[in-house]
């Protein structure tokens, strides 16, 4: 079991970053998969990197019907920077952590819309930066709820 406990956490990830929401709540949809890679990727640097956020983007791509390679773009850039500093956000608290989650998540969103202005011509609202807020919320709680799991199934 613990050798799929990464792999069924981001399928978890997606589930939850598809899961129909109404128009309302939909808007502050955090950026499961990104919160969710963002973790394993601090906490397992040499299983979880640049290359799994890049084949999950294209999964997201694919789910989302999103152009073939915005979020893979966004999330291997926000992932690259994540694993580049990893020994010093590590050795962060976890309210320090949250500010770093928030620059990445809007790092993302920001990239994303980039890719999609360039290709749909969408224009920028403000709400389109709801998803980093409720994603720095939630940092601590999945933090936790993952690292619990992760020292419950020994994963290395």
């Amino acid at each position: 079991m613990r050798h799929y406990v990464i792999a069924l956490s981001i399928i978890a990830a997606l589930i939850l970053q598809i899961m129909p929401m109404p128009a309302w709540a939909d808007l502050y949809r955090p950026t499961w998969v990104l919160l969710v890679i963002s973790y394993w990727a601090l906490a397992l640097p040499n299983r979880v990197n640049v290359g799994v956020a890049f084949l999950n983007g294209i999964v997201l791509d694919i789910l989302l019907g999103t152009s073939l390679g915005v979020h893979a773009f966004a999330m291997s850039l926000c992932i690259y920077v994540l694993a580049a500093n990893y020994q010093r956000l590590r050795n962060y608290s976890v309210l320090q952590q949250v500010v770093v989650i928030g620059i990445l998540s809007a790092l993302y969103h920001l990239v994303v819309f980039w890719f999609q202005h360039l290709l749909t011509d969408v224009l920028f609202l403000f709400e389109y930066l709801w998803p980093v807020l409720t994603s720095m919320l939630l940092w601590p709680w999945l933090f936790l709820l993952l690292r619990k799991v992760r020292r419950q199934f020994r994963v290395t």
